[in-house]
């Protein structure tokens, strides 16, 4: 079923990483339908970024990932 809402990276401000940490910063644009909403940022730790990656990686090269589980954020 489709959803009237996205989000979308936003082209004029690009993630960022702080390397101490190892949070990471997704600069995202909300929207529903065409009509942006504003923005945000998505805001993951080191674990949860490399947990997101790994479902992405799946996503666009091999299908569908298992769930990701809380666990994985270590």
């Amino acid at each position: 079923m489709a959803r009237p809402w996205h989000a979308s990276l936003r082209p004029d401000a690009p993630s960022t990483g702080d390397s101490e940490t190892g949070e990471v910063r997704v600069p995202l644009e909300l929207w529903t339908v065409d009509r942006s909403q504003g923005h945000c940022d998505l805001v993951l730790s080191r674990a949860e970024a490399k947990a997101l990656q790994a479902c992405l990686t799946l996503l666009t090269t091999r299908g569908v990932p298992p769930p990701l589980r809380a666990e994985a954020f270590g």
